[in-house]
């Protein structure tokens, strides 16, 4: 018999599965603001080949990486808020991903690569802006 659900009931269930784990309408947005500006980068890719994990979008040969981070799911202190109903494996969830946002952030940098994070709130222009400043900025080796 299967473990009983997370989900409080069948809708909540069928909305949580029908989240994106990539592609998401804040890492659309943001890779093509970074295209139109003529920067080309790969989609989910694994920088670290030792390592299971993931970045939204990286730029390989400078060592750059981007993730975009939603805020309830990666714990925004800006705008995270538990809900009311399963707080307990909500916050532990939410504790887990933020675990291995910090765990990803410190391996990436000791392996020589930098990190830039976007926010789903984030101004996303202004965040591609960020991110193609830093591309220029690696290029040149000043950063």
């Amino acid at each position: 018999m299967a473990d009983a659900s997370w989900a409080t009931d069948q809708a909540t269930r069928k909305s949580m599965q029908a989240n994106r784990s990539r592609d998401t309408k804040p890492e659309l947005l943001l890779r093509r603001a970074l295209h139109a500006m003529g920067l080309r980068y790969r989609v989910c890719a694994r920088p670290l080949p030792d390592v299971r994990r993931t970045v939204d979008i990286a730029f390989p040969r400078l060592k750059i990486a981007v993730e975009v981070r939603g805020c309830f799911w990666h714990g925004c202190p800006e705008h995270y808020r538990a809900p009311s109903a399963n707080g307990g494996y909500w916050a532990a969830k939410v504790r887990r991903n933020m675990d291995r946002d910090a765990d990803t952030a410190r391996r990436l940098e000791e392996a020589g690569w930098s990190l830039e994070v976007v926010w789903e709130h984030d101004d996303l222009t202004v965040a591609a802006r960020a991110i193609a400043e830093h591309v220029r900025l690696r290029k040149a080796g000043l950063r």
